[in-house]
């Protein structure tokens, strides 16, 4: 009769365990995807930002038209890969490295670097890709979180069995991220 009582006590704890992990679990995988929503929020209004930008230089600087064609289409692969963190960073990637180009055009042309509108929308421009990097954390931290819940012993079990997954982490050239939100220094020693 005492082993029975034993034998129920474990499988309760057990069972306590399974239900504990799992909603841990789920917990877990609502922030991720919070956490992503929030970067694609931010990378839509960056996104939004770009055509503006464009047209700003278009107007100083017309002729630099394989320049805005490049900014142009590396918008549109990045607003239409939406896909996995991954496939998502190389996107985003090539979209700063347009960008980088772009304010490069604004030391050849002093009118332009002096625009009220320009500066704006750089200054606009930069505050996005600092709330980018701040999104890109907390989601990077959630999935940390996910990952190591989903792949440590013995919640792995849990996971494994109910079929959560590690998730993707989404990371950004740093360097060409800082670079693509200020303008590039000229000297002229």
């Amino acid at each position: 009769m005492e082993l029975v009582y034993i034998l129920g006590g474990v499988l309760v704890l057990v069972a306590a365990y399974v239900i504990v992990t799992y909603n841990r679990l789920v917990g877990l995988r609502i922030r991720v995807r919070e956490a992503w929503s929030d970067i694609q929020v931010q990378m839509k209004r960056r996104y939004d930002l770009i055509p503006n930008l464009v047209e700003t230089v278009r107007g100083y600087a017309g002729h630099e038209r394989e320049t805005l064609e490049k900014v142009v289409r590396a918008r549109g692969e990045a607003m239409s890969n939406q896909g996995s963190p991954e496939a998502q960073a190389r996107s985003e990637n090539a979209l700063q490295s347009t960008l980088k180009s772009l304010f490069a055009l604004s030391e050849a042309y002093p009118e332009l670097k002096a625009d009220a509108n320009f500066r704006q929308l750089q200054q606009e421009l930069t505050e996005t890709e600092n709330r980018i990097k701040m999104s890109r954390r907390f989601y990077n931290g959630t999935a940390r979180e996910l990952n190591v819940s989903v792949e440590q012993f013995p919640s792995n079990v849990v996971a494994k069995s109910f079929g959560f997954a590690a998730s993707e982490f989404f990371t950004l050239d740093e360097a060409e991220a800082e670079a693509a939100s200020r303008p590039v220094p000229v000297s002229f020693r």
